[in-house]
């Protein structure tokens, strides 16, 4: 394995992730709601990135760039509680829930807390039963911030356009490794002794290095049918750990309810959307 750090810089990524969510609940005080939580779902990222190397006077350029998108499949367990107040049709709501959800291309399942409080008022229909529902809060969001995993590197990048992609990957690294030998041959021992020089010198060579031997991996992998993976290890965290939420709820009868809530502001955006029914025990 080689460590591309140095040389592989992300412009962009966007995770997208849809999940159908089974939520039992009780009403275990007048005050306090308990529930559990069950996932299944899919989730992709889409990545926009470059590869980078250094010149003689240590300036980084890109000399080529990829984008990829690749899919998961997730499942999830957790549990939670929403202790609620009430008083003359507005109520306060201060949901709390803990989660623990497997990519398949994780090492371990992502530990996830989230914490919603709200707002609302509730609206009673000359009808039985029938109410509605509004509120806005706000929506907090903590992940556990180290994650590991491996993806086949067709998952990567696509296929069709990686062999002319290390093609022309290895000729630049070529044409620099030339231009900073010329470079560091050009100077005098004085200049060479210079510890500014000798950096340069040793950092573009490393680089280049690690280049050449990742590309020339890929490049046997691709010609002889082999199997290559990427490994990886991301430290992470939500942008924007809060962002602000509004819903509503339409309560048909005591036993069916509708409800969505849109969560917007800040770096995420989430739509929830469901269909409840109690049993009135």
């Amino acid at each position: 394995m080689y460590n591309i750090d140095e040389i592989i810089r992300f412009n962009s990524a966007v995770s997208t992730t849809s999940l159908l969510n089974f939520r039992p609940d009780f009403w275990v005080l007048p005050f306090l709601n308990v529930y559990g939580l069950f996932m299944k779902g899919n989730s992709s990222t889409a990545i926009d990135a470059g590869v980078w190397l250094p010149d003689s006077a240590n300036v980084w350029r890109e000399v080529t760039a990829f984008s990829s998108k690749a899919e998961f499949a997730v499942t999830g367990m957790g549990f939670g509680m929403t202790p609620t107040v009430g008083v003359a049709g507005a109520f306060m709501a201060f949901d709390l829930n803990v989660a623990w959800t497997d990519v398949n291309a994780l090492d371990k399942p992502v530990f996830s807390f989230v914490f919603g409080p709200r707002f609302g008022k509730s609206i009673k229909f000359k009808k039985p039963e029938r109410t509605l529902a509004f509120w806005a809060g706000g929506f907090r969001v903590h992940i556990s911030s180290e994650t590991n995993g491996s993806l086949p590197l067709s998952d990567v990048l696509p296929v069709d356009d990686l062999q002319a992609k290390v093609d022309d990957g290895l000729e630049k690294v070529e044409d620099t490794r030339i231009m900073v030998d010329e470079w560091w041959n050009d100077l005098s021992e004085e200049e060479q002794n210079n510890p500014v020089n000798k950096a340069r010198y040793e950092t573009a060579n490393r680089v280049l290095e690690t280049a050449g031997n990742t590309l020339n991996t890929i490049d046997g992998a691709l010609n002889d049918d082999q199997t290559a993976t990427v490994q990886y290890s991301l430290t992470k965290q939500p942008k924007d750990m809060w962002n602000f939420v509004v819903g509503s709820q339409f309560q048909i009868n005591k036993h069916f309810m509708v409800r969505a809530e849109y969560g917007f502001l800040g770096s995420r955006q989430q739509l929830t959307a469901g269909l409840q029914y109690r049993f009135g025990l």
